[in-house]
């Protein structure tokens, strides 16, 4: 039974987005941007909505929570992967990949939640304005971060647990740029039609159950908004509706692609390149365009900088 344990991988080499080395250092250049612009932006609205007391709506405190969550969504990832592009050999322990796909998992499931959760809380405020402070207490806001949050933990706990019951005693090449399962099954010893099944159930949950929420919440706003009489009224909505909608179309897009398929055996690189987008480019996206897009935010930020000059 001892020698058998020796047999089981204790580390993975991943393979990154690239193999050259000047490539590399470009895109060492490229990600470090990305995830600075990643953190200054999300903490930014964080404080922003933290000190500004107008911030503090129910639209506001989804939003704060889902910059908290694409902080921690991009620093599971991209800080090993810029280690990864300045060394030669790209290990992991299989400890840490295992850590680094749970965290991953819980951050991307809330996210999917919290923007389901978010459409419904637009859906709610366009078309049916006179209830919307009813309807969405404090109390069922905190109920709906919650859920979002336990939703993220229970499918990384599922999704994790059949990925890592599977015996892994081959090769230790993973053909990507950080652990996540379908990179990770290919790697299996052992038949993943199980885990696979699994996965995708829980794909079906959590990917294909907010999108079916967010299009009926968007069909809706958008019947509404048909009906205002006022360009300027109508052109507020879309503003305020579109922003949510680019991030939607860019993380479920990608996402779905990657999960909802069949597990091939090998990894090309343009599904690499698709997982940038939900796994790197969206926790970039998402403060700069509710601020940049956002009256109320950058009037919070201009009162803060003001008081700072002073």
């Amino acid at each position: 039974m001892g020698k058998e344990n020796h047999t089981y991988l204790t580390e993975f080499i991943l393979l990154g987005l690239s193999s050259d080395h000047q490539t590399q250092i470009l895109l060492f250049v490229v990600f470090l941007i990305i995830y600075l612009l990643t953190v200054f932006g999300n903490l930014l609205i964080i404080f922003l909505i933290h000190v500004d007391p107008r911030l503090h709506t129910p639209m506001y405190f989804f939003l704060k929570n889902l910059s908290l969550n694409d902080l921690c969504f991009s620093t599971t990832i991209v800080p090993k992967m810029l280690v990864h592009f300045l060394v030669v050999r790209k290990t992991i322990s299989f400890a840490g990949c295992s850590m680094q796909m749970f965290f991953f998992l819980i951050m991307g499931c809330t996210e999917s939640s919290l923007l389901a959760v978010m459409s419904y809380d637009r859906y709610v405020a366009v078309c049916k304005p006179l209830h919307y402070s009813i309807i969405m207490t404090h109390r069922v806001c905190v109920l709906l971060v919650v859920g979002s949050w336990a939703s993220g933990v229970f499918v990384s706990i599922v999704d994790t647990t059949f990925t890592l019951c599977l015996p892994y005693q081959g090769p230790n090449l993973i053909n990507h740029y950080f652990c996540e399962p379908p990179a990770l099954l290919k790697l299996a010893s052992e038949e993943t039609y199980t885990a696979e099944m699994v996965i995708f159930a829980m794909g079906i949950v959590i990917l294909l159950g907010p999108v079916s929420l967010i299009l009926f919440s968007y069909w809706n706003i958008i019947y509404s908004v048909v009906q205002i009489q006022s360009d300027e009224g109508r052109l507020k909505v879309f503003s305020t509706c579109s922003s949510h909608f680019i991030v939607v179309i860019f993380f479920y897009g990608s996402t779905i692609f990657t999960y909802m398929q069949p597990n091939a055996k090998k990894m090309n690189e343009g599904d690499k390149v698709i997982s940038v987008f939900y796994s790197v480019v969206t926790s970039m996206m998402n403060p700069f365009i509710y601020s940049l897009r956002n009256k109320d935010v950058k009037e919070a930020l201009r009162k803060v900088l003001k008081r700072e000059i002073r």
